[in-house]
């Protein structure tokens, strides 16, 4: 008789300064999200992810990283671009949470409009994203993915053990309260 090699999924690319972190610092779980804008299973995830966060607010720190699958969602990338554009203006979850609630408005018309109701300067931001002035960010969190074996969006790693199960709000719950009193 053969046992099958199991291989956990671990997180490759440590929590680091330059990530965009939700929640308190000390927490003691840490959920690091590989996404893509245009994914409609992330927009799914981030709506979890809120909830999670509200409900589990002094328990979960929340880390985003990019994971756009450009040959997919053609607006992702640019989506992506903008985030950090408006991230050197102390805006990068505003930003987030508008494309996650406009997933079906990222062209670049409706994004403008997006720049525009967050207050930022439409044509700073619109030139930095047309340039991919942020570019290397966005590929080095997708390469650090790619390392810690993300094959889709969205892929989540609860305190750096990848997440297997779903990720509706029940499950999520779960495996934080796990996490947290292990």
């Amino acid at each position: 008789m053969t046992t099958p090699l199991q291989v956990t999924a671990r997180l490759r690319t440590p929590v680091a300064e330059h990530d965009h972190v939700r929640g308190p610092v000390d927490a003691p779980v840490t959920i690091v999200e590989y996404a893509d804008f245009q994914c409609r299973f992330c927009g799914a995830a981030h709506r979890n992810l809120t909830e999670l966060l509200r409900q589990r607010a002094d328990t979960v720190r929340l880390v985003y990283r990019h994971f756009p699958i450009a040959n997919l969602h053609p607006y992702a990338e640019s989506a992506a671009e903008a985030t950090e554009a408006a991230d050197r203006h102390g805006r990068f979850w505003a930003m987030h949470d508008w494309l996650y609630e406009h997933q079906d408005q990222l062209d670049p018309v409706h994004l403008s409009l997006g720049i525009e109701q967050l207050g930022l300067p439409i044509d700073e931001v619109r030139a930095e994203v047309d340039r991919q002035a942020h570019g290397d960010r966005v590929r080095r969190d997708f390469v650090s993915g790619i390392r810690s074996g993300v094959n889709a969006t969205p892929t989540l790693f609860i305190n750096e053990v990848r997440h297997d199960d779903a990720y509706d709000l029940a499950d999520l719950l779960a495996a934080v309260d796990a996490a947290a009193n292990p």
